[in-house]
């Protein structure tokens, strides 16, 4: 206790992520693992339906796809593994068990740097396994007004695996950086898609409550967690519920919740199982797998570089600040076009490269509504619009107003002719237009011509403005100081 007698808790979170990995086929058969826009129960055959008699094979990439994952979180990769029945009923588990890891993971013993709050952060992972999916239950009213629960199996034996953190996060926040960090690393390599909307991206969240320096508290799984906004509000209130009976002089029981996102709280499902209920024991049908260190080495040679390395990397020889480099590495596309674009052209194109990334193509993307890794702009047309930038054929207004307006693949040079905004080079017509804003704002002048130097700024812009955005800032400023000098 503090020296007020208030008690001083301490939050221990751990997380079990639950990625789906992106093969052709699924786990242990050769039925298609796109299940997503597939009719209900056509992506089956008697190995996922869980068909007596049935044996399944092992899917040589999925197994590549948890090695690499491994080895991007610093995993130890052990040379002997094994796979295990987990035995457990549910509607949308045909066979009655799964085939999963227990004993003898084919990843253990690693760690994932993540940023929160602004400081670099290292949490542990106990392990990485194989596993298969489940079907989906889809629940509905039928014709009749019944409410019934469907059984979808397309998904039913889709290659998973499931990535068990340490009990090494102290706070909802962190959690939610541990996991984006997570789902960064998996898209990065190709592991996972991570999309979480479909699924293919789900988390676990054990957590409990402890007074500092005490003994661990009973722990508490949360489920139904289907975003990272999501988990980061179930760990808030279940902190404070488990603190609020902690305080009460109650006991918190060890027990699996379920959050309830409309309504903001988590409810009990079920108390919680050990692993001695789900009677694990080694798969009769698959043998055991040997790893050698060459198989290691041919997929760490398959990875790419991860994002913290590329952060660091962007830092270092494109002069870009850590924000800016977090930024443009959100996404490894992203990270690309941008390499594409800035290598090569010295610290001036890098930073214009990143500056229209940031600032322009970025809220273009959110305004369209386009996946997180496509760009309005490849990188063939972005280059194309910072050379004609550069080289005074297209004014920085003009470009800004051209952007939003290219269509598909378009040059941005055809898009600017097309709409009339390439540079004008017709100084008669640049001279009218800075004479008619001299004639327009007498006050700016006058400032200007007092030693207000920064007035000039005014008429340029709106010299600018009269040209429809497409009069050169330097001729403008040139033309300007002329007149004032004549006048």
């Amino acid at each position: 206790m503090s020296r007020t007698g208030e008690r001083r808790y301490e939050t221990v979170i751990g997380l079990e992520v639950h990625a789906q990995l992106l093969t052709a086929s699924k786990m242990y058969c050769g039925c298609s693992a796109r299940y997503a826009d597939a009719p209900p129960n056509t992506h089956v055959c008697p190995v996922c339906l869980g068909a007596p008699g049935a044996l399944p094979v092992l899917n040589r990439a999925a197994v590549d796809g948890v090695i690499r994952t491994g080895l991007a979180l610093h995993c130890e990769i052990p040379e002997f593994s094994k796979f295990d029945r987990k035995n457990y009923v549910y509607p949308d588990l045909p066979k009655g068990y799964q085939i999963s890891q227990y004993d003898l993971p084919l990843c253990r013993s690693g760690w994932i740097e993540f940023v929160a709050g602004g400081e670099t952060r290292r949490a542990g992972v106990t392990r990485v396994h194989a596993e298969e999916d489940t079907g989906r239950l889809v629940h509905r009213t039928d014709e009749l007004g019944h409410d019934v629960s469907l059984v979808d199996l397309n998904r039913s034996g889709v290659p998973l695996m499931e990535i068990v953190g340490e009990p090494d996060l102290r706070s909802a926040a962190e959690a939610r950086d541990y996991l984006v960090a997570l789902r960064q690393t998996l898209r990065y390599i190709g592991a996972s898609s991570g999309n979480m909307e479909e699924g293919a991206f789900r988390c676990d969240a054990n957590i409990s409550v402890r007074e500092v320096g005490g003994p661990l508290g009973a722990k508490v799984e949360i489920k139904n967690m289907n975003s990272f906004r999501a988990v980061e509000r179930a760990l808030r209130y279940e902190e404070e519920r488990q603190r609020a009976i902690l305080d009460a002089g109650g006991a918190i029981e060890q027990e699996t919740r379920g959050w309830v996102e409309d309504r903001g709280v988590t409810v009990s499902q079920r108390t919680k199982e050990q692993a001695h209920d789900y009677r694990y024991f080694p798969e009769p049908d698959l043998p055991p797998l040997m790893v050698t260190p060459e198989m290691v080495d041919r997929i760490r040679g398959t990875l790419a570089e991860l994002p913290a390395a590329r952060r660091s990397r962007f830092v270092a020889d494109y002069g870009l600040g850590e924000g800016e480099a977090g930024l443009l590495t959100q996404e490894r596309e992203i990270g690309d076009l941008y390499e594409a674009v800035a290598a090569g052209g010295g610290r001036e194109r890098a930073r214009a490269a990143a500056n229209w990334i940031a600032n322009d193509l970025i809220g273009l993307q959110n305004e369209r509504g386009l996946p997180p890794e496509r760009l309005p702009l490849d990188a063939a047309q972005l280059r194309e619009l910072l050379d004609a930038l550069a080289a005074g054929d297209l004014t920085a207004r003009a470009a800004k107003e051209l952007l939003p307006q290219i269509e598909g693949g378009e040059s941005p040079l055809a898009a600017a002719r097309r709409l009339n905004l390439l540079a004008l080079d017709d100084a008669d017509a640049v001279r009218s237009a800075v004479l008619a804003t001299i004639d327009a704002f007498p006050a700016a002048v006058a400032d200007y011509r007092g030693g207000k130097q920064a007035a000039i700024g005014r008429l340029i812009g709106e010299s600018i403005k009269r040209t429809g955005g497409r009069a050169k800032p330097d001729e403008v400023r040139r033309l300007l100081e002329e007149a004032l000098r004549a006048d």
